[in-house]
């Protein structure tokens, strides 16, 4: 862990100590009892539309290497993974689920890793451009003790975007031809492919905010709720808690507090927490053993 890295976890760490003192839980307990249904089955709707998106990152890395597998598989496969990325990391959700699931169905070590690859690489080209454009024209209300960061996000939020137009304009040259950097090959797909990585992107994260804006029930802007997720996403990832637990919360209160009250901003996050993280794992996991015993029982000799 480098200095940098352990000052933002150290940051995140007081952060929630101090939020977790001041919530009044009994109003939290009450915001989240007082939601309507309507409004939870919506955001329920959009969890899910968002992890039907994701499931198709795949099929950009079966259309690569070709493996063959249908794409109800592949589909099928990244729909278990997915929700164990989200909540127990990527090393678990995003290399070892994936792995089992995949390898016992006949794909080799490398196409998996380059489907993995090709999933995570497209996960965040959408990201970039959305921080890019969010950051750069609007200015979010950030936890206590990121004032700084506040006068620095217009920045780094081009940075990102960049990041994604050069990857477009090595997509634009390479005419769908692989481009190898010190021996080792890496994918670089016809731009036509690029450009549907990132709408395809920059969508599931558009729908991941919409769950979260019916959930404040419009109390927020959608700015505002795409802000939560996109901040909540970095933070996340820098502290590596597992599902961000915890660090979420904390980046979204603090957003939607300047719209709403706080303990209902709070509420808005934890029930975000369940239909995105929670409720999926809970269906993923059941998936997983059904296909587990399934294989085995075919295992079994006679």
């Amino acid at each position: 862990m480098t200095l940098a890295t352990g000052a933002v976890v150290l940051l995140i760490g007081a952060l929630l100590l101090r939020q977790a003192r001041n919530v009044d839980w009994g109003a939290v307990w009450n915001a989240l009892a007082a939601m309507p249904l309507p409004v939870l089955l919506g955001a329920a709707a959009l969890a899910f539309a968002s992890h039907g998106i994701y499931s198709t990152f795949d099929l950009f890395g079966r259309a690569y290497t070709r493996h063959g597998l249908p794409v109800g598989r592949t589909v099928g496969t990244t729909l278990i993974a997915y929700p164990f990325t989200l909540n127990l990391g990527s090393l678990i959700g995003g290399v070892t689920v994936r792995y089992r699931l995949y390898s016992r169905q006949g794909l080799s070590v490398g196409d998996i890793g380059q489907v993995v690859a090709l999933s995570i690489i497209t996960n965040w080209l959408g990201y970039f451009v959305l921080a890019g454009a969010v950051f750069w024209l609007w200015t979010p209300q950030l936890p206590e003790g990121w004032d700084m960061a506040s006068h620095q996000l217009p920045w780094i939020g081009s940075a990102m975007a960049t990041v994604t137009l050069l990857y477009l304009a090595a997509c634009i040259a390479r005419h769908g031809r692989p481009a190898t950097v010190r021996g080792h090959e890496f994918t670089v797909p016809h731009w036509r492919t690029g450009l549907l990585q990132v709408v395809l992107s920059a969508v599931n994260w558009m729908v991941m905010a919409g769950a979260i804006w019916l959930l404040t029930q419009q109390q927020a802007p959608y700015v505002a709720a795409l802000a939560t997720v996109l901040l909540g996403a970095v933070a996340g990832l820098i502290s590596r808690i597992p599902a961000g637990l915890g660090v979420l919360e904390a980046v979204g209160t603090a957003v939607l507090s300047a719209y709403m009250p706080a303990p209902q901003a709070l509420a808005a996050i934890l029930a975000y927490r369940t239909l995105y993280f929670f409720a999926p794992l809970a269906l993923a996991a059941l998936a997983f053993g059904v296909v587990e015993l399934r294989w085995r029982s075919k295992s079994r000799p006679g």
